[in-house]
């Protein structure tokens, strides 16, 4: 790991009041999901916010947010413009290209993608800008920590071992990139049978025995729900059509933890 130096040269995007990362050290732990339903959840608790797809290689904003086939425009400065849907300003790489075409790209095109989103973009005037990071411990995270300040970061996981063995390496990789850890979410704890009865969907994992030796926040846990991946499927967040289910109030109850660390000494 690089010294601190690496880290001191950062700035601020234009009209950004503080940048969130959401970070998982494995896929297929519903952070995608996460993201653009606490991002709901945040612009109905009264913030400016908008969320970026990090994930260059294997963009998921689009379907997520019923966007695929919609373009974003240049304003008179030649700046790209953010999509708008469901209360905040959205974009990702699946946004510029088409679905099926691969990214094949290395290092440098990587890092010249993500300064662009930082600088080439006009974000507006935001309370939080959210990232959704791409799974795992790679060189996206790295050069975000590198090129603007970033006021926290959440991990989620899911409550078995074997997820948790990841979730202490994205949560470590936060620690060495110098990017406050304001917790983690714990997805798909349970699932309710129509009996009432909540059932275990993973055998239950050593995760709050490491979150309470590591002194780390569980801002959640979150039922998983049919209608959540319905959701997901036709392009509109769970916080939209099932706002009122319990599984909703537990995005709230991130997005106002998320929202009390930020924003409660400002």
């Amino acid at each position: 790991m690089s010294s601190n130096k690496s880290f001191s040269q950062k700035t601020a995007i234009e009209g950004v009041r503080h940048i969130l990362v959401v970070g998982s050290g494995k896929g297929g732990v519903g952070k995608s999901t996460l993201s653009l339903n606490v991002s709901v959840a945040l612009a109905k608790l009264n913030l400016k916010v908008g969320l970026l797809d990090g994930d260059l290689y294997g963009p998921s904003l689009p379907r997520l947010t019923g966007t695929l086939y919609l373009k974003p425009e240049l304003n008179q400065d030649k700046k790209l413009l953010p999509l708008r849907r469901y209360g905040i300003n959205l974009l990702s790489m699946g946004h510029l290209v088409e679905e099926e075409s691969p990214l094949v790209w290395r290092g440098p095109m990587l890092f010249k993608a993500i300064e662009q989103f930082f600088r080439d973009v006009s974000w507006g005037d935001l309370d939080i800008l959210v990232i959704d990071l791409p799974p795992g411990t790679g060189d996206v995270a790295l050069t975000i920590a590198q090129k603007v300040p970033v006021s926290g970061g959440i991990v989620v996981s899911t409550p078995q071992n074997l997820s948790l063995v990841d979730t202490k390496k994205a949560l470590n990789m936060f620690h060495q990139i110098e990017i406050p850890v304001l917790g983690v979410v714990e997805n798909m704890s349970s699932y309710k049978e129509s009996s009432g009865k909540d059932v275990s969907l993973f055998p239950k994992g050593q995760i709050d025995i490491y979150l309470k030796e590591k002194k780390i926040d569980k801002l959640a846990e979150i039922s998983f729900h049919p209608h959540i991946a319905l959701s997901s499927e036709a392009g509109v967040p769970f916080l939209e059509s099932q706002v009122d289910s319990k599984e909703a109030q537990s995005f709230f109850q991130v997005a106002r933890k998320i929202k009390s660390h930020l924003f409660s000494s400002n």
